[in-house]
């Protein structure tokens, strides 16, 4: 940007000694005289509409000091660029193409006003005040101020400062102006430049186009070398701007050349380049930069760097494609511009003479050519040309005969750009002309006219044009003045008998739907390392999925470290910024890249523990059938028979229900044997320990019965009573199993607090203190049977079970007391698996200790199993 002040600054001060007497005379005089005219190589061809053009015929100029002291003498340019010549004659046949077509502008003929810039920005903008003014002696002011101005739209200018500077005037007078060349994003801003349009994709776009390729072959970390002006500064904020938005990489360093061979400089950014891991290089820089730049790349030699040019140097780098910078360049991919084919151009530029040219009044831009192109001088010839054996042109000469690139056309790029800029002017002047009366899109629905064109009136159809040229392209421009984008993708291949060739191996496109598109034929790629293959361009590899990226401090982030994932969360994809958390019923896999459904566990029936529970269960139901049907099969005998058969057998189905009620507890929990399993456990169990207890009761009042005056006893105490007792004690345990489940029903849940990978499915119980009333019912139940039986265990062995029932009571209260801490302390299945525990082991002591010495006395002893045996005293059981 320190370059372009001074260039504004000239800018103005050209305004202003070029308008002031113009101010000055509009007011006092009728008519404006021309003070001076600035001496500017010209090519012209009068027409009805007059389009001006601006290329670098030439490369240097030089410009005298401005000491504002007197008149500064007029810059004169050297150093003759063949391809700006070309570009300009490329306009010539454009406009020669379109006079010749009777569909496009029929009945009006195209001139042209082309001048030579000299690739400087002062003499670039004499030239473009020449265009928009005109170089008339005097002119006379009407009333109507109206009539044509001396161009219609301004081709040009080819670097993006010029095109700044110009532009920024241009604009206040709404006259077009269409560059081919111009790429600087900052030319898109429509306030600033409301009348600037371009034929090249803008560096927005170009960025982009890095972007993807930078994408395509995974380079996330790349060094950035810049120029100091507007375009390398403008594509520096733009790239590093789209990298952040995208994410798609990060920059190691960005250096800015110098303008001058700054040995010093230039050998700071090399060991820059050296020292970094970053191996691809991205250069938005000029030819000349980069001929500099690569002068200390050899001297160092710096190898193993894949280059990224951009459309400055890539196609028309040709000083750079040598022998000493080929082992560095070798391999280089760059962005070019859309190269276009022109048929009839050739033709054109072989018909071209001096003779036809060199007479005009301000330039001799063809003379400057053919004396450059054939090494000769026009006569009269510079003193001791002749006799240092110099030629003398006579324009006779035959281009045929030379070599030169000026008749080159198979890799027109800017000349394309240039062929449509013409184009697209032509077409929305077409556009324009045929406008029908009262249907115009200007005030009162007017057209404009041959005979008033004004410049905004182009710009308006210029803002619409859409054509397609011959080669195939589409060309329209958007709210911003840009073409449809498009980049041919280039790469310089070095041939084993050491020539080059810059080849095309695809392009880069905007999409219908916005979005850019590369395609690559990497098959044509030529890479300039052992591997034959791309070059690995990333600060810290990817990291894998089941890790994420956590940036390292301090540095950008491309640069990271890979941590694992922690149990529970995953990453299914690479460079993750953070872990994501498994679903409820799914855990991490040991790689941690995808979530797997997490272990169940419950006691099953297929487990060993439930196969044995279960088996235990069905054993103790079989038992308590087999016991039953002995005791049905004996009912008549005196063992069966005493002390009450029928709370037996009623004793016996509640044993059978509590080996069944077992069962609940064994399978996957669901609502209902959630719901059920306590409830039939619960009152299962009171119901045996009620039976037990009227039994002992009933031990009690026979004892009191055989007693002198203890006759009543069992007045109160009958059979109808005792049913009574247990269906009273039954039902309040199914009162309080009831209150439960209507209150705080227990439910099945997924438990995953014991570990975190498994799902242990269990029965929450609901309400804690319906829990605890149940197992508290039928412990008072259990220990006042014991206290009883206890209290008559002494009594005569023929009328007493006491001691079988304090035995099997104590069992049965050891067992529960046990449960009760233990059932506590286990986790998930356990815990169902100490209670299933529980109530076989419980129940298998009360049937062991209340029948099996009676099936003893049944089954082997039945001498004893006799009414006297059994009335008499002293018999043992």
């Amino acid at each position: 940007m320190s370059s372009f002040l001074p260039s504004y600054l000239l800018l103005f001060i050209l305004l202003y000694s070029y308008f002031c007497y113009a101010m000055s005379s509009s007011v006092f005089t009728s008519s404006c005289q021309l003070q001076g005219q600035f001496h500017l190589n010209i090519m012209h061809k009068t027409g009805d509409v007059i389009l001006g053009g601006l290329f670098p015929v030439h490369f240097f100029s030089s410009v005298p000091d401005l000491s504002f002291a007197s008149e500064p003498q007029q810059p004169s340019c050297h150093g003759f660029y063949v391809q700006g010549f070309r570009q300009a004659q490329t306009m010539a046949f454009a406009i020669d193409e379109i006079n010749n077509n009777s569909s496009l502008l029929p009945n009006v003929t195209v001139g042209y006003t082309l001048y030579d810039n000299c690739a400087e920005l002062g003499i670039g903008f004499r030239g473009a005040l020449s265009l928009a003014s005109g170089q008339e002696e005097q002119i006379i002011l009407h009333n109507t101020c109206v009539g044509k101005p001396p161009v219609l739209a301004i081709v040009g200018e080819t670097s993006s400062t010029r095109s700044i500077a110009i532009s920024s005037i241009l604009g206040l007078y709404r006259v077009p102006m269409v560059s081919y060349f111009a790429t600087c994003s900052c030319l898109s801003d429509r306030q600033k430049y409301p009348s600037f349009f371009r034929t090249i994709p803008s560096d927005a776009f170009q960025v982009r186009a890095m972007i993807q390729i930078l994408k395509h072959f995974g380079w996330t970390w790349a060094g950035l070398l810049i120029t100091d002006d507007d375009y390398g500064l403008h594509a520096a904020r733009s790239l590093q701007s789209e990298l952040s938005l995208s994410g798609e990489g990060c920059l190691a360093y960005v250096e800015v050349l110098p303008w001058d061979k700054d040995t010093d400089e230039l050998r700071r950014i090399v060991d820059v380049m050296k020292q970094s891991t970053a191996r691809v290089v991205i250069a938005f820089v000029h030819l000349s930069h980069m001929i500099n730049l690569m002068e200390e790349v050899a001297k160092q030699n710096v190898t193993g760097l894949q280059w990224l040019a951009s459309e400055g140097w890539t196609a028309t780098g040709a000083v750079l494609q040598t022998p000493k910078f080929m082992p560095y360049l070798g391999g280089t991919l760059g962005i070019a511009i859309r190269r276009g084919e022109i048929p009839g151009l050739r033709e054109f530029l072989l018909q071209i003479r001096p003779d036809l040219h060199h007479n005009n009044n301000y330039g001799n831009s063809m003379v400057r050519f053919w004396e450059f192109t054939f090494q000769c001088r026009f006569a009269p010839a510079p003193a001791g040309w002749v006799e240092g054996g110099g030629a003398i042109c006579t324009g006779k000469e035959d281009l045929e005969n030379v070599n030169t690139k000026f008749l080159d056309v198979s890799n027109l790029r800017p000349e394309y750009n240039v062929y449509k800029a013409v184009y697209a002017l032509a077409y929305a002047l077409d556009d324009m002309l045929q406008c029908k009366p009262r249907r115009g899109p200007f005030s009162g629905h007017s057209c404009a006219t041959l005979q008033s064109l004004e410049p905004w009136q182009l710009l308006y159809y210029l803002e619409r044009v859409n054509f397609s040229t011959p080669f195939g392209d589409q060309v329209s421009f958007d709210e911003n003045g840009d073409v449809v984008p498009i980049y041919d993708v280039m790469n310089w291949l070095w041939l084993p008998d050491g020539s080059t060739k810059v080849q095309n191996v695809g392009e880069v496109k905007r999409s219908a739907f916005k979005v850019e598109e590369i395609i690559l034929d990497e098959d044509k790629i030529f890479w300039n390392f052992e591997s034959k293959k791309p070059v690995r361009s990333v600060c810290s590899e990817s990291c894998p999925p089941g890790t994420h990226m956590v940036r390292k401090k301090g540095e950008p982030k491309c640069c990271f470290d890979c941590i694992p994932c922690s149990e529970g969360k995953i990453t299914n994809k690479r460079n993750s910024l953070e872990c994501t958390s498994c679903p409820e019923d799914f855990w991490s896999n040991p790689q941690r890249d995808h979530c797997v459904p997490k272990k169940t566990e419950f006691l099953s029936y297929f487990e060993p523990l439930g196969i044995c529970l279960t088996a235990a269960s069905l054993l103790g139901t079989f038992i308590c059938t087999v016991v039953l049907g002995i005791f049905i099969y004996h009912r008549r005998t005196p063992i069966v028979r005493a002390n009450n058969s029928e709370l037996s057998f009623q004793v016996l189905l509640s044993l059978k229900l509590c080996f069944l009620c077992s069962l609940l507890f064994i399978g996957r929990p669901r609502m209902w044997t959630c719901q059920l399993r306590h409830a039939a456990f619960g009152i299962s169990f009171v119901l045996c320990v009620s039976c037990i207890l009227v039994k002992t009761m009933v031990v009690l009042a026979v004892f009191k019965v055989s007693k002198p005056g203890g006759g009543t006893s069992l007045k109160w105490f009958g059979a109808m009573q005792q049913r009574g007792t247990v269906l009273f004690l039954t039902s309040i345990q199914a009162a309080i199993c009831t209150a439960w489940l209507v209150s705080a029903s227990p439910t099945p849940h997924k438990n995953t607090q014991y570990q975190n990978d498994k799902i242990v499915y269990e029965c929450t119980v609901g309400s804690t203190v319906g829990f605890a009333v149940l197992l508290g019912y039928i412990g008072m139940l259990a220990v006042l049977s014991f206290l009883i039986a206890f209290l008559v265990r002494n009594l005569p062995d023929s009328f007493n079970e006491a001691k079988l029932i304090t035995f099997g009571m104590l069992i049965f209260c050891a067992v529960w007391v046990a449960f009760v801490p233990v059932y506590i302390s286990s986790p998930g299945n356990y815990a169902d698996a100490v209670e299933v525990f529980a109530i076989l082991a419980s129940s298998f002591g009360l049937l062991i200790t209340l029948f099996g010495p009676k099936c003893y006395i049944i089954l082997l002893r039945p001498e004893i199993n006799t009414k006297k045996a059994v009335m008499g005293r002293g018999a043992e059981l």
